[in-house]
């Protein structure tokens, strides 16, 4: 398996050429190297549909010569933003305190590239033009891309296990391709920013026309440029108003003058790419010597401690099972009725704890990021005439 884009070009083509034919077809999903499709059975069944496909995939012959649409669209991006910092710093409290990508994604990059700064990691993603291979990666219209110039092209191992949350539109970097992604949930992608939407449920824009809610078609160039994390804030508000302008250049992708380009470079590739291989062998090395090559993802069976509360106090007891996230009470403190004494994460959620009633902290028995069942004391809370 490798990066081979002549494949995904070859899979776009074929798609094009069996939409223009009369086929019981529903939809198509291209990936990387393939091309699902989605037909009706009660009008074909498989073997037929299969023998279609294989008969027009032969009869595209040489593509070289192929050109198709494309736009460069330039993307401001937040470097190593505030709210991706967060996320990581949230996946070491409650995931993986000894995570090798934490807890700087960025830092992480530059090691596993063999590169000598954090600005070299910086100058390459500003400089490369991704190209757009597929969309949907990660829900609602979130580009995978991958750099024209293989030198260009960042490699990361993924988080491991994956990370609860990741803000929306932050930008990754996973294998060699990158993402941005198209809402809040989980992800694996090593942080690199975050930049504007790339969906709009909004309303209609100038880059979100009616019927169309993304942004991105397939084979456009994405060419980041920085700015800080305040600006990128405004910029994703203006943008879902169609406030905020896109620089976008209609161009076009040929094959075969690709592939030429690629030849021009291939000696200087291939030292790029031996480089970056030396350095993550010797990162996958310095796990293995400090233990961090293997991760069990199954938290161990530890039995729920029995705690002892005075008579005049009450338990305050998890609701579900999940990892401590934070830590609001601290023994002593009075606290009111509705106030949040703790957050957990389950099933990608943060679920906070309540007091029920008035009263005095008497003592907390969590730490952050440990395992809790549903059920378990988390604190205890002197309440009525004893506070």
């Amino acid at each position: 398996m490798e990066l081979n884009i002549e494949y995904r070009f070859r899979a776009h083509i074929l798609m094009q050429k069996l939409e223009k034919m009369d086929l019981p077809i529903i939809d198509m999903t291209p990936g990387i190297r393939s091309l699902q499709i989605h037909f009706d059975l009660s009008r074909t069944d498989a073997r037929k549909m299969a023998g279609i496909v294989l008969k027009a995939n032969e009869e595209l012959g040489d593509i070289d010569d192929i050109t198709v649409p494309s736009r460069v669209i330039h993307l401001p991006l937040s470097w190593d933003d505030p709210q991706t910092q967060l996320a990581a710093q949230r996946y070491q409290e409650t995931t993986r305190p000894d995570a090798p990508w934490c807890p700087s994604n960025p830092e992480f990059i530059r090691r596993i590239n063999g590169l000598d700064s954090l600005k070299e990691v910086q100058d390459i993603l500003f400089h490369a033009d991704y190209l757009v291979l597929g969309l949907g990666d990660v829900y609602l219209g979130a580009p995978v891309a991958a750099p024209l110039d293989p030198r260009h092209r960042l490699v990361t191992t993924k988080y491991n296990p994956a990370r609860p949350w990741t803000p929306e539109n932050a930008v990754g970097i996973g294998g060699a391709y990158l993402c941005v992604y198209g809402m809040e949930g989980p992800g694996g992608y090593q942080f690199v920013g975050r930049t504007i939407q790339m969906w709009n449920p909004l309303q209609t824009t100038e880059y979100f026309p009616e019927g169309k809610p993304w942004l991105l078609n397939f084979f456009d160039q994405l060419k980041f440029y920085p700015c800080s994390a305040e600006e990128i804030l405004r910029y994703r508000n203006d943008f879902l108003r169609g406030e905020f302008p896109l620089q976008v250049e209609e161009t076009t992708f040929h094959l075969g003058e690709y592939k030429k380009y690629l030849a021009s470079i291939r000696e200087s590739s291939a030292a790029f790419k031996a480089k970056q291989e030396a350095a993550f062998e010797a990162e996958k090395n310095r796990w293995h010597e400090l233990g961090l090559d293997t991760f069990v993802s199954e938290e161990p069976e530890h039995p729920v401690r029995d705690i002892d509360l005075p008579e005049d106090c009450e338990g305050i007891y998890a609701t579900v099972p999940g990892s401590v996230w934070k830590i609001l009470a601290k023994k002593g403190q009075h606290i009111s009725s509705g106030d949040t004494l703790a957050v957990l994460e389950s099933m990608k959620m943060e679920i906070p704890v309540t007091a029920e009633q008035d009263g005095v902290v008497e003592d907390v028995f969590i730490h952050t990021g440990e395992q809790v069942d549903a059920g378990q004391v988390l604190a205890g809370i002197r309440t009525g005439e004893a506070v």
